[in-house]
């Protein structure tokens, strides 16, 4: 029985020394950040700030793959499916890991099945629409919506699923209208058609190049989700200023992720180095730029803990829509 013990107690002491090592030498080659929606969009902007900043800090090439699809899924599943040991990191919100897998029927990940290493940046949400739909604000479009009758409006979103649909499913239960909808794989492609006037209308996140399109009169920016004017976007109007929409506000937010089961010390090396990376001025002033609020560094368990009440919210929100997956 001693030897038994004994052999034991050594199995368990290389076994702690072969993790310790695994983290004392992670990274020891190049990390991949999934980025789940093609280039061009707010998502991989984002990820073009923090990729070579993050790689100084973690001492290796931080390496942008953009894979678009099922409301972001397809590039969550990926992720899940690689090796659980630091060197695939998902760049994910809300929209991929929640909701999700609570609007796609044929989705089986579930947000449970991810860690949030640390959050990175809050995004100002917005209404667009084509350049010649025939209003300006929030209440012109819910009024023009109305009256469509047997000829709906067309809205836009990333999927079916997405935080964008989902809006805009809660926008029609509360203010009593009807719009058709149109999923695309990412946001780039849908801003382009609501610029090319495919589309009558959309919610997405704010980006520099949707800014750059209503500057030169191609789309219109008629109104922001979040509670109060964001500082980063004063002259279009929260929907809540209106008369329709007085207590409706959304924002979202992205962050790194990791599978459940990566080894906690990996874990903690990736969130020491993202917390290094959101305190550089040029990553917080890139972020600025593209209307995105940096997130502020959080520990771990504060980020554990933030991903859960996330989950809460977001669930409890989607069975106050009815919300079922097709």
């Amino acid at each position: 029985m001693k030897r038994i013990a004994t052999t034991t107690l050594a199995l368990l002491a290389g076994m702690l020394l072969a993790v310790g090592a695994q983290a004392q030498a992670f990274p020891a080659k190049p990390v991949t950040l999934m980025v789940p929606y093609p280039a061009g969009g707010p998502s991989d902007a984002i990820a073009r700030i923090f990729h070579t900043p993050l790689g100084k800090e973690l001492g290796q090439p931080v390496l942008v793959d953009n894979l678009g699809g099922a409301g972001g899924t397809i590039a969550a599943q990926k992720v899940l499916s690689a090796p659980a040991d630091g060197y695939t990191v998902f760049q994910g919100s809300p929209n991929e890991v929640i909701l999700s897998p609570l609007a796609i029927s044929s989705v089986r990940l579930k947000a449970e099945d991810f860690r949030l290493v640390a959050p990175i940046a809050d995004a100002v949400m917005v209404v667009l629409t084509r350049k010649d739909l025939p209003v300006n604000n929030v209440d012109e479009l819910i009024a023009l919506a109305r009256k469509s009758g047997d000829k709906p409006l067309s809205y836009g979103s990333v999927g079916v699923g997405s935080l964008y649909h989902f809006i805009v499913e809660n926008m029609q239960q509360v203010s009593g209208f009807k719009a058709t909808h149109i999923p695309y794989k990412g946001n780039a492609p849908l801003l382009q058609d609501v610029g090319g006037g495919q589309v009558d209308f959309a919610v997405l996140v704010y980006s520099a190049a949707m800014g750059a399109m209503a500057d030169q009169g191609r789309l219109k920016v008629i109104g922001q989700l979040g509670a109060h004017r964001s500082d980063l976007l004063r002259n279009v109007p929260a929907v809540s200023e209106g008369q329709v929409l007085k207590n409706f506000q959304y924002k979202t937010w992205t962050g790194f992720m990791v599978p459940k089961n990566t080894p906690e010390p990996v874990v903690q090396r990736l969130h020491a180095a993202i917390g290094k990376t959101l305190s550089d001025p040029n990553v917080i002033s890139a972020l600025k730029l593209q209307t995105q609020e940096p997130s502020p560094v959080m520990s771990l368990p504060d980020a554990t803990k933030y991903f859960e009440t996330e989950m809460a919210r977001y669930r409890a929100v989607a069975r106050s829509i009815n919300l079922q997956p097709q």
